[in-house]
């Protein structure tokens, strides 16, 4: 398995970003071929010691790092970055990497 990991930074308005993803930005990530399963977090995102610079972690997982690039490259994909603009103005950490359960 490979997993897309967005990291999405604390916006101004937490309720115009909460509206914006979950009827607009998922819908559109969920149309991306080779989506195995995503994720997203309930609740604060923090860290052991407290608090974090994040809103929001969604966690996406693909067969693999070539269809996570394939993925990305699609028009579904391309669709679901372009939209990034719309309501992650905070900014947003893409991490990309294999993984396997142990």
């Amino acid at each position: 398995m490979a997993k897309l990991v967005a990291l999405y930074r604390k916006p101004a308005d937490e309720n115009a970003f909460n509206t914006h993803y979950f009827s607009i930005q998922v819908p559109l990530a969920k149309k991306i071929p080779g989506l195995r399963r995503y994720e997203v977090s309930t609740g604060p995102v923090s860290t052991p010691e407290g608090d974090s610079p994040y809103h929001l972690a969604a966690i996406l997982s693909f067969e693999s790092m070539a269809a996570i690039r394939e993925a990305l490259n699609s028009p579904e994909g391309q669709a679901t970055a372009a939209d990034l603009a719309n309501y992650a103005q905070a900014g947003v950490e893409l991490l990309v990497f294999d993984s396997r359960d142990l």
